[in-house]
């Protein structure tokens, strides 16, 4: 999902485009408008046991490996054709995914929106939380004890207003264990996370945020290392008995591409059961213990994604649209009660939140007043994190259905704005006259 976010200057920011593009060994892939890593095919097997002689016979090699999991990023090699290697590896028994390693960008770097610099100021008194009762929800909880991790850029680690609440996360661009932005002015994703970040700062303030930078200066990546993020947000070490996961991710990213091996990843993240009926779901495999254990053991997790920047009821955006328990699609409003013109509004997102002329942290001290679906999305994910909280019992699925059905009314659409208060169980507010 990419819109591209420009910034208007001072030496703290950039122009921005965070985008859900993840690591591309190639970042000028999306610029020069490819839709996928060249030469790089996904895959997901009922077990690695046929691997070697697919290898073999369709001219491929193993670049990475999920975990011990039958799930493979490969490359071609020599002469072989990628598209002749992916029309032909479906038709493998023991193949269940086949897909091109897709490229992804940020809602706001496709539709190039103006930011402009903004002031502490700003940030404490800007519409956003008395639109969605923030003041009443905080009553009831702040956050604490509950981890949310950001899928972005990076973040500024030094920044007043995240100093405190940041856990060590991890770099997949430079595959290091150091999240920081990097860049500046004339990188186009320079500053994304670190403005998501600080709206999760807002929201649960006693949250603790795990950045993990999955796209590069310049706004590029791809699916397998978001997908390398996700295993790495749920399970921080490695190891699925102690209790170091998220329990809550943002991605204000995404792509044109429904991917169905993230889909896959994303159910094993969400504890998602298997769909017999489904063989793409199985994970009969002894590579999914682990996943087994961690499910059994502390659940899933809620995942929240910005729905994308098209004005449109048509175009979806994956991760947003893809549909599996405990994910949530948000749009965006503007300070009027209404839908924001930016804003995509088909009847696969599940809520809206304050997306237009939102401010918060940018790389350097300083703050920044951006539109987009990007910005709504983390004071969803800042809303579940206050209602894990609270009610810690609750399965994925469960706070996703209550901050819906918690929602107010938003004039001139289907679509319902977050109501932060009453998804905590304070009374609803009065409902919006439309005109």
């Amino acid at each position: 999902m990419s819109d591209a976010c420009t910034l208007s200057a001072s030496r703290a920011c950039a122009a921005v485009i965070g985008a859900i593009c993840l690591l591309s060994a190639q970042p000028s892939l999306a610029a020069r408008g490819e839709e996928a890593a060249p030469g790089e095919i996904l895959v997901k097997m009922r077990s690695d046991a046929a691997l070697n002689p697919l290898l073999i016979k369709y001219g491929l090699t193993v670049v990475d490996r999920f975990g011990s999991r039958p799930i493979f990023r490969l490359k071609t090699i020599g002469a072989t054709s990628t598209a002749t290697a992916l029309a032909a590896l479906p038709s493998e028994p023991e193949v269940l995914i086949v897909e091109p390693n897709f490229i992804h960008q940020s809602p706001e770097a496709r539709r190039n929106q103006p930011w402009a610099i903004g002031t502490a100021q700003t940030y404490a008194v800007q519409w956003a939380p008395q639109a969605m009762r923030l003041p009443e929800a905080q009553l009831r909880a702040t956050g604490a004890g509950v981890r949310v991790a950001v899928l972005d850029t990076g973040v500024d680690r030094t920044h007043p207003l995240l100093r405190g609440r940041l856990l060590p996360g991890f770099d997949f661009v430079d595959f290091d264990a150091d999240p920081s932005e990097v860049g500046g002015v004339g990188n186009p994703g320079f500053g994304h996370g670190t403005h998501v970040a600080g709206l999760i700062a807002m929201v649960a303030p006693d949250a603790k945020i795990m950045p993990f930078r999955v796209l590069d200066m310049d706004g590029v990546g791809n699916v397998w290392v978001l997908a390398e993020a996700l295993l790495r947000a749920v399970d921080p070490d490695g190891n699925p008995d102690t209790d170091d996961g998220a329990h809550v991710i943002n991605m204000s990213l995404g792509t044109l591409n429904r991917t169905r091996l993230f889909e896959s990843i994303a159910q094993l993240v969400s504890c998602t059961p298997a769909d017999p009926d489904l063989p793409e779901t199985d994970v009969t495999d002894p590579g999914y213990n682990d996943d087994k254990t961690r499910c059994s053991r502390f659940g899933g997790i809620v995942i929240v994604a910005a729905s994308g920047n098209d004005a449109s009821a048509a175009v979806k955006q994956y991760p947003a649209a893809e549909g599996f328990k405990g994910l949530l699609a948000v749009a965006a409003t503007g300070a009027d009660g209404k839908l924001a013109t930016f804003s995509n509004f088909g009847s696969w997102i599940l809520i809206a939140a304050p997306g237009e002329l939102i401010t918060s942290a940018i790389p350097g001290g300083g703050f920044a007043t951006w539109s987009g679906t990007s910005m709504a999305s983390p004071l969803v994910a800042g809303t579940a994190a206050l209602l894990h909280q609270r009610e810690p019992a609750l399965k994925p699925d469960e706070i996703v259905r209550r901050l819906q059905q918690s929602s107010s009314n938003l004039c001139g659409t289907n679509l319902h704005q977050l109501d932060a208060a009453a998804a905590l169980g304070a009374p609803p507010s009065a409902q919006r006259a439309c005109r």
